[in-house]
């Protein structure tokens, strides 16, 4: 394993310089899964919520959250994306809702974080939109599936459990 990037000579937390390095085509994918009650998955894919649309009201804060990830953490780069996309799929037969993020841009530095934080924010509004008819949903397997561009290259994750 390497070293931290993000912790300078001295052990101090530091915002890494991207000034020099070229611009080139970077992407990232991202995953997160919602478990939940089958009636709450149901509820979801009927429309019946009280709330509203819950997988659009997820889709659309998982795209708003991409475009602030360097707003909630603190040594990410502010990034002009060109591309978000936020697929929220429900798994009736695993109970769950699968969420799909993918951000792109040309840039100096990865999409990894935003890609991560359009997936978390989308299960957590999914979560918050569902909370008051079951309390026992669990968000889990977030990751990330693929990212390629800068000098690191193309990376895939491995198979996981939840798939």
């Amino acid at each position: 394993m390497s070293d931290f990037t993000h912790i300078d000579t001295h052990g101090q937390a530091h915002m890494i310089d991207v000034g020099s390095k070229a611009d080139t085509e970077r992407e990232a994918r991202a995953e997160a899964y919602v478990r939940m009650a089958p009636a709450t998955l149901e509820l979801i894919v009927s429309g019946g919520h009280k709330k509203g649309d819950v997988l659009a009201t997820a889709r659309i804060a998982g795209i708003m959250a991409a475009k602030k990830c360097s707003d909630l953490i603190p040594l990410c780069h502010p990034l002009m994306l060109t591309h978000v996309k936020v697929v929220l799929s429900p798994e009736p037969e695993r109970n769950r809702v699968r969420i799909e993020t993918c951000c792109r841009l040309k840039g100096q530095t990865g999409v990894e974080m935003e890609a991560l934080t359009a997936a978390s924010v989308a299960a957590l509004t999914l979560y918050d939109m569902c909370k008051a008819v079951d309390k026992d949903m669990v968000i889990d397997g977030a990751r990330v599936l693929e990212k390629s561009g800068g000098k690191s290259g193309h990376y895939i994750a491995a198979e996981s459990a939840h798939d």
